[in-house]
C-alpha cells in the first residue's frame, strides 16, 4: 500500500477508535458533573473533527482534480484545515477558562473513581491514536491532528491524577484544577500549528531555507553575474518551491542544469529557473 492509502487507512482507524471514547466520556462527564472529563471530551471532539477535516484534505491534495483555475489542484486544502483545528482547539481552551472562574467558590463534589477508570481508558485509547498517526506527521493535517491527540493524551492523564487526589483526599477542586492544566497544556500547541499554518499561506520563506545564502550560492555558479527575484515559499509541507532569475553571458542551458543541480541539492527540486542575457529588461515583481 502506498504512503497515502496507509496515512488515509491509520486516520479512519484512529477516528473511529476516538469516536467511540468520546461517547463514553462525555457519557461519564455528564453522569458524574465532572469540568476535568467534560473539558477532556471537549477536547476529544475536536480530536475526530480534525482527523475527519485531515482525512478530506489528505484525500483532496491527493485525489482532487485540477483545472486551468486549480494548477495546483487541492494542496493547500489541508493547511487550511490545520487553521481550523488551531481554532477549535483555542475555542476548547477557553470554554474551559471559563468553565473553571465559574465553579470556584462552589466546586462540585465529583466521585474520583469513575474519573480513574475513564482516564485509564482514555489513555489507552489516545495512545493507540499516537501510535498510528506518529510517523505521518510531515502533513500538516495529519501533524494538527496528532498534536491534538497528543495533548488529549496528558489531558487523560491529568484526569487520572486528579481522579487519584480526589479518593485519596476528597478535594474538590482537583477537578477544576486539572482542567485548566489541561488548557495551558493545549493553548500553546495550537497557537503553533496555528502560526505553521499561516506562515505557509501568508508564501513566507521556510525556515529551513537561509535565502541569502542561497541567492549567494547561485550568484557563485560559474558564469553567473547576477540573481534577481528569488522567490522560496512552501505550497504543503514536504514540498517548497523556487523561482530565480539568472543572468549569464555563458552556455544558458549549462548554467540552467548547474541551477537546477543545486536547488536539488537542497532539497528543492520544484524549481523554475529563468536564464537571460546580462542587461535583458526583467517585467517580474
Amino acid at each position: 500500500m502506498d504512503s497515502t492509502g496507509t496515512r488515509v487507512s491509520r486516520m479512519v482507524v484512529a477516528a473511529a477508535i476516538l469516536s467511540v471514547f468520546f461517547v463514553v466520556e462525555l457519557t461519564t462527564a455528564i453522569w458524574i458533573n465532572s469540568m476535568a472529563l467534560l473539558a477532556d471530551a471537549g477536547h476529544l471532539i475536536t480530536d475526530v473533527v480534525a482527523l475527519f477535516m485531515g482525512l478530506t484534505a489528505v484525500l483532496l491534495a491527493d485525489r482532487g482534480p485540477r483545472s486551468a483555475a486549480r494548477t495546483y489542484g487541492w494542496h493547500r486544502a489541508e493547511v487550511f484545515t490545520a487553521v481550523v483545528n488551531a481554532v477549535l482547539l483555542i475555542g476548547v481552551a477557553t470554554f474551559i477558562f471559563v468553565e473553571a472562574v465559574r465553579r470556584i467558590g462552589h466546586a462540585p463534589q465529583v466521585p474520583g473513581v469513575p474519573m480513574i477508570v475513564v482516564a485509564l481508558a482514555g489513555l489507552a485509547a489516545n495512545l493507540v491514536v499516537v501510535a498510528l498517526l506518529h510517523s505521518h506527521t510531515t502533513s500538516l493535517a495529519v501533524k494538527g491532528a496528532y498534536l491534538e491527540v497528543l495533548a488529549d493524551t496528558v489531558g487523560s492523564i491529568g484526569v487520572l491524577i486528579a481522579g487519584i487526589v480526589t479518593v485519596t483526599t476528597g478535594w474538590a477542586y482537583a477537578d477544576i484544577v486539572v482542567a485548566v492544566l489541561v488548557a495551558l497544556w493545549v493553548l500553546p500547541r495550537a497557537l503553533t500549528l496555528a502560526g505553521s499554518a499561516l506562515r505557509i499561506l501568508s508564501e513566507s520563506s521556510p525556515r529551513h531555507v537561509d535565502v541569502d545564502e542561497l541567492r549567494a550560492a547561485l550568484a557563485g555558479l560559474p558564469g553567473v553575474r547576477d540573481v534577481h527575484d528569488l522567490h522560496v515559499w512552501t505550497l504543503v509541507p514536504g514540498r517548497d518551491m523556487v523561482t530565480a532569475h539568472l543572468s549569464t553571458d555563458a552556455d544558458p542551458a549549462q548554467v540552467l542544469r548547474d541551477a537546477q543541480l543545486l536547488l536539488a541539492g537542497r532539497g528543492l527540486e520544484h524549481a523554475t529557473v529563468q536564464v537571460e542575457p546580462p542587461g535583458a529588461a526583467c517585467m517580474c515583481c
